[in-house]
């Protein structure tokens, strides 16, 4: 109960962040996305460069649901 009531007296524009991790396969530097290996798009916003990455690389990343969409505040590579 205590969860609910944090939550519902949350600003309406504060996003809760969530971890994932994966295999990139797929890079769309018009759209500013990647997909992970579980299917999901993820958003670079930016600071954020997809230059670096590779499709195959293993990543771990933090986001939140910004406008439908789930945007990338952090991302490092696995080893």
């Amino acid at each position: 109960m205590l969860m609910a009531a944090i939550l519902a007296l949350a600003p309406t524009g504060m996003a809760l962040a969530a971890q994932t991790s994966g295999t990139i396969t797929a890079i769309s530097k018009k759209a500013d996305t990647i997909t992970l290996s579980d299917g999901k798009k993820y958003t670079l916003p930016e600071g954020i460069e997809d230059t670096n990455l590779r499709i195959g690389e293993k990543v771990q990343l933090t986001y939140a649901i910004r406008g439908g969409k789930s945007v990338v505040s952090r991302l490092t590579p696995e080893k």
